[in-house]
């Protein structure tokens, strides 16, 4: 005799752990499917690996306003689950202590994103999961997978969007919500690294840059960011990836604290104290090693120029250099490397109260399946636990 459930949920990551779990404890009969081996794979590797839960910065409007004119979907979600639930949830329910790290980022103390999904194992030990499970076909009453049909009462789809499809993400969703009707914005790479055409870029490869400016066109962001092997990744460049069109020249300020006149007193002082130790040579207090070469290449002042023979010509000229740096992005490296996917499924086509299909009254999404992506910084994340925990109170039992 065939098995009914009540809630078949389609995805083990973050938004369907915390579907499962709040569907669990209305005490519905539940049963997960997860293409992969074990569950939570994208959680695993997130932020690098001690995953960056959510962001200190609980204002649910100022929050909103991330994810742009998309955002206002949110406000019924975190009402009813708000940042500062989700802290009180993984602090007090799920007994994860978290800190707050730089840019109001929250992670586990422990810095171990496995310690997140192996809490999720223990409190849901009671609901079946079946690994290696890709679903097929979504019908009204059944799924249609690899390893066989089943059947339920509803469907939750958690199956994540594009990006990072070595953790699953392959876009199956998208597929499968199409076939019953559903409209999918396009999906694009978004929170992803810059490929950039300067030659001098592999020369500068794993540098990091603490405190800079970056800047393209009228955007400008504050932060951290690294050189690649060919071309720019860290948080501000990640961010800048999904609010600018490329190609496009991004412009580095090494040194934002000082405005150009305070800037050249500065090198103008170190030049005095060199004397006549030669230019190469002068700049360790100023710039990080790897640098120094490519800045000077592309000063062109002579590097065996002694510093008291540099002339104000080619002093301005470098400290424009240090303020206003150009690299060239041409591209960005794609979904492979992008933290979240732009685009999915459009949001006039879900509920924002219970998360609930209006294609399909009893199938419910939740993730990054939607078409919802905001910065780095435990955003999206957050939209996954709130999306996930709507959608796990709101299914129906009957």
């Amino acid at each position: 005799m065939k098995k009914n459930y009540d809630l078949i949920i389609i995805g083990a990551g973050a938004a369907g752990l915390m579907s499962a779990l709040n569907a669990y404890l209305r005490g519905l009969d539940i049963l997960i499917l997860e293409k992969n081996e074990r569950i939570g794979q994208k959680i695993l590797i997130t932020g690098k690996g001690r995953c960056n839960i959510t962001t200190a910065n609980t204002d649910t409007h100022e929050f909103i306003k991330k994810f742009g004119d998309n955002g206002r979907f949110l406000y019924s979600a975190l009402s009813q689950f708000s940042i500062q639930d989700t802290i009180d949830f993984f602090n007090n329910y799920l007994n994860i202590e978290t800190k707050i790290e730089r840019g109001n980022r929250i992670f586990p103390v422990s810095n171990s994103a496995r310690e997140i999904t192996e809490t999720f194992s223990k409190v849901l030990q009671d609901v079946p999961i079946k690994f290696n499970t890709t679903v097929l076909e979504i019908n009204k009453n059944n799924i249609l997978t690899n390893n066989g049909r089943f059947y339920a009462n509803n469907f939750l789809l958690a199956t994540g969007g594009k990006s990072y499809p070595s953790t699953g993400s392959t876009g199956d969703g998208y597929f499968l919500l199409k076939k019953i009707g559903h409209t999918i914005i396009k999906p694009t790479a978004a929170l992803t690294p810059f490929v950039c055409q300067e030659n001098f870029i592999k020369e500068l490869k794993g540098l990091s840059l603490r405190n800079v400016n970056i800047s393209a066109g009228k955007i400008s962001l504050f932060g951290e960011a690294l050189f690649t092997e060919n071309g720019l990744s860290g948080p501000i460049i990640l961010d800048l990836s999904s609010r600018i069109k490329l190609p496009s020249k991004i412009s580095i300020d090494f040194k934002p604290a000082l405005d150009h006149h305070k800037l050249d007193k500065r090198v103008l002082r170190d030049f005095h104290q060199a004397g006549t130790k030669i230019f190469k040579n002068s700049l360790d207090n100023l710039l990080p090693k790897k640098l120094i070469p490519v800045i000077i290449k592309l000063s062109k002042i002579d590097q065996t120029k002694p510093c008291n023979l540099i002339t104000k010509k080619e002093r301005l000229n470098l400290i424009n250099l240090l303020k206003n740096f150009e690299v060239t992005a041409t591209s960005v490296v794609g979904f492979h490397k992008s933290i979240v996917t732009k685009g999915g499924v459009s949001l006039k086509e879900v509920e924002p109260k219970t998360m609930c299909s209006k294609i399909q009254n009893n199938l419910y999404l939740a993730g990054e399946v939607l078409n919802l992506d905001g910065p780095t910084g435990g955003y999206n994340l957050q939209i996954a636990w709130s999306t996930g925990y709507v959608a796990g109170l709101n299914i129906k039992n009957e």
